[in-house]
């Protein structure tokens, strides 16, 4: 490989433990790289492995505190978190034990060496035909306060960049494992697993916004008008991914399918670099979909300079096999079927891998090769990495995003991904992106549709995508008019989204701290967070709760069964209050889902009037602002493309003092604010509110702002004009914000009123709300006036949303 080559291949890798922190025998090797975290190796030569790993490439850690107690036959180390009893023989269940200390599990919490590990699972290479739930792989959080990583079979990579195996000749029972004894402290677990195996990159911003995807044979004017509708739709986009059939697939038989190519349709696309340029041009990144299996064959364009490179019989069409464990073949790759395409547009690829995991090195899956080598060569430029591929196993978190792959379109597919997703995080495996929608086979159901999509908003990548089938394309007028009109909606929230979702993303990647994460992360030792599997924080400030299964004809809603963290919560599209600390099954019509912000929460969103599909950072925000606690929210901001390893940011902190007198803050940023723009307005949206007077200051001076209430649900909003990027802005009050009750009898009767039943039922039953009878004589004349149970369900919420 040249030199040039070896540069971009390069990992950074800190891989070498602190001696201070390793015991070692003539056959062992123990090495404490936290509290909690031990790498244990065993070799009967004594031969160990200091060189990073396809899995784990920085095992630098400060020296943590331990104490050492052996004897000839007996090791025992303890740390803070973990006692671990060793006989010095080679690892077996009798003779190597690791127990968590503290508080964990009564029995559980003892590991012995060989035993399965018992754990939250994490996720799994693909969802492939998956028509509902399918097996996870192993992840790094568990109940029982402990998960252990095998990396014994893992590859090394080599300085040079290349990757090799472990030398079983010179080292045939070698064992190196690494046992996480973190408890329930699942934060701190995910962070230090993310130091070992290295961070999560930071996204490029475009890939936060919308992706349009649909395997169809389209030609350049088909595309351009699918583009054109959604523009005149206002419906945006940011991603444009283009399937197969971009290049050549009906193909002489004597090359084999078409299924595998790199050159061109021009029947189709008949200026490739034009066409991606007018994407360019209409705020759409471009990627384009490869099935490598195949190699290259003489019909394409490249293959004759490519087989003069590789030493190929190009006059007898000698065709080029894929063969990733070949460097010379995976610089060729590169060279000549890729780069050529940047240069012309294409701004990353959707490696589609199908085939497995076996290749011409023993143990070295294809998958994960073309994974880590078309990231790294995607940084080759200076700018910041991405790829669109499978999942290849624990580490894939540095190459993302992730493909998820074809699911069935029914319901059960739905009820799965959110789990799914949530989960991922316990693999460190944090931007999923799925066919939202689902891909093939199933059915026609709009109302699945909406749903889908509704999750898709609030998933780490909002991907739509269908098979090849004139009837399965996810554009939002191809479904009811309701329909239509929710996706609509749903689609631009997404891009009103991306400030809050660009500075989460930020949190992924320096903080280790994903964007979507299970409810448990924060309340481990409540057992109601393991019992809402599709539940998750959606950052901070949000929590999500899709709804996957159909409506209730009469009640005119679907039921999600959640579970309320103590404190106050506000539904960010109704404006209702919620009570926490317990569970609750919550109702919603196919408008909306729920979605929670905490109290004290602050989420910043773009303003895209007038209509834009860019995702830059944003002239006008609207923020909005929920009371019940104090907040701060930090709004991260660069130009969103630069090298994510040494990009700068511009941090805007907004600080909300709600108790006493109530006052917002926005601070000038700090850092580099060269990407934020230099004048910004900003809509104030302050929730579940009474009506008050706000007086504004810019700089310490009263300015005037316009002001306004919504007594329907409750926010008041604040508009500011035009101010300085350098400023200062409070928004103060006389007093401590007064939080709003729900308005129950308006939410009642408008449950009513859609209910398919009973008029003179409904019309009984409200007569006694518009009395003011208190909740529970309402409740106990639901019981027995038999209600429908969504209605039932959908008035007992409104009802027990207040309880204090």
């Amino acid at each position: 490989m040249k030199d040039s080559y070896q540069n971009v291949y390069q990992m950074e890798t800190h891989p070498v433990c602190q001696k201070e922190a390793m015991i070692q025998g003539d056959t062992y090797r123990i090495s404490i790289l936290t509290p909690w975290l031990m790498r244990l190796e065993y070799s009967s030569r004594g031969v160990f492995e200091d060189r990073a790993t396809q899995c784990v490439i920085n095992r630098e850690f400060p020296v943590p505190e331990f104490e050492v107690f052996e004897t000839a036959d007996s090791l025992k180390i303890v740390t803070e978190g973990i006692q671990m009893l060793y006989d010095k023989k080679p690892f077996s269940r009798n003779g190597l034990s690791l127990q968590v200390r503290g508080n964990v599990s009564n029995y559980r919490s003892i590991w012995r060496y060989g035993e399965e590990v018992t754990d939250l699972k994490g996720t799994a290479r693909t969802l492939d035909g998956a028509d509902g739930a399918i097996a996870l792989e192993h992840g790094v959080i568990s109940r029982n306060g402990f998960s252990v990583i095998d990396d014994s079979r893992s590859l090394l990579l080599t300085p040079d960049g290349w990757v090799e195996p472990r030398d079983s000749e010179k080292n045939p029972d070698v064992v190196d494992i690494y046992f996480f004894g973190y408890g329930h402290q699942y934060e701190r677990c995910l962070r230090d697993f993310y130091h070992l195996t290295g961070n999560t990159p930071l996204l490029p911003r475009f890939a936060l916004g919308n992706w349009w995807s649909r395997y169809h044979r389209y030609s350049e004017e088909e595309y351009k008008g699918v583009v054109s509708r959604f523009e005149k739709e206002q419906v945006p986009f940011s991603v444009s991914v283009i399937d197969m059939d971009w290049h050549l697939v009906d193909i002489d038989p004597k090359y084999g399918s078409g299924w595998t190519g790199y050159t061109w349709n021009k029947e189709l696309f008949p200026d490739p670099a034009g066409f991606m340029g007018w994407l360019h041009a209409h705020n759409l990144k471009v990627t384009l979909n490869v099935h490598p299996a195949d190699g290259v064959r003489a019909h394409e364009d490249a293959y004759q300079e490519m087989a003069r490179a590789l030493g190929k019989d190009w006059e007898k069409e000698e065709a080029i096999e894929f063969d990733i464990a070949d460097p010379k073949f995976l610089e060729a790759y590169f060279t000549y079927l890729h780069h050529p395409n940047e240069e012309d547009g294409v701004d990353f690829w959707w490696v589609d891998w199908q085939q497995g995991g076996m290749s011409k090195i023993p143990g070295l899956d294809p998958l994960w090769m073309l994974n880590h080598y078309h990231y790294l060569d995607s940084k080759r430029t200076g700018g910041r990495g991405l790829t669109f591929s499978r999942y290849a196993g624990l580490g894939s978190h540095r190459y993302p995003i992730g493909f998820s792959g074809d699911t069935v379109i029914t319901w059960e597919s739905l009820d799965f991904q959110p789990y799914f997703t949530a989960n991922a995080s316990n693999a460190g495996y944090g931007w999923w992106s799925h066919d939202i929608g689902g891909h093939m086979n199933g059915y026609k159901d709009d109302e699945l549709s909406t749903r889908w999509l509704q999750f898709g908003v609030f998933s780490p990548i909002l991907r739509l995508h269908s098979s090849c089938n004139h009837f399965t394309g996810k554009e939002p007028w191809n479904y009811n008019l309701i329909s239509e009109r929710v996706m609509k909606r749903y689609l631009k929230l997404r891009h009103e989204l991306v400030p809050y979702l660009y500075t989460m993303n930020y949190y992924a990647s320096r903080e280790g701290q994903p964007l979507i994460r299970p409810m448990y992360y924060l309340e481990p030792e409540v057992r109601e967070t393991y019992e809402v599997p599709n539940e998750y924080y959606f950052g901070t400030e949000l929590i999500a709760c899709p709804i996957t299964k159909p409506m209730d004809k009469k009640a005119g809603a679907a039921g999600v069964t959640v579970w309320l963290p103590e404190g106050r919560w506000f539904d960010i599209f109704n404006g209702r209050v919620y009570d926490g600390g317990r569970k609750m099954t919550l109702y919603r019509g196919i408008e909306d889902i729920p979605v929670l912000a905490r109290a004290g929460g602050i989420v910043p969103m773009a303003v895209l009037e007038p209509y834009t599909n860019s995702i830059e950072n944003p002239a006008s925000l609207r923020i909005k602002i929920f009371p019940g606690k104090n907040g701060e929210f930090h709004l991260y901001e660069d130009d969103g493309q630069a090298d994510g390893q040494t990009q700068n940011f511009a941090d805007t902190v907004m600080k909300w003092q709600f108790e006493e007198k109530s006052c917002f803050v926005i601070e000038p940023p700090t850092g580099d604010v060269c990407a934020v723009p230099k004048k910004r307005t900003f809509h104030l949206e302050f929730y579940a509110v009474k009506d008050a007077v706000p007086f504004v200051l810019v700089d310490g001076k009263k300015i005037e702002a316009k002001s306004s209430y919504c007594e329907k649900n409750h926010i008041l909003t604040v508009c500011l004009p035009d101010t300085d990027r350098d400023s200062r802005i409070e928004v103060k009050f006389d007093e401590e914000l007064a939080i709003a009750d729900n308005d129950r009898k308006a939410q009642i009767f408008d449950i009513l009123y859609c209910a398919e039943m009973e008029y003179n039922k409904k019309e009984r039953f409200y007569q006694e709300v518009e009395k003011g009878r208190p909740v529970p004589m309402l409740l106990s004349m639901l019981q027995t006036m038999e209600f429908d149970a969504g209605v039932y369900g959908r008035i007992s919420e409104v009802l027990l949303a207040q309880v204090q």
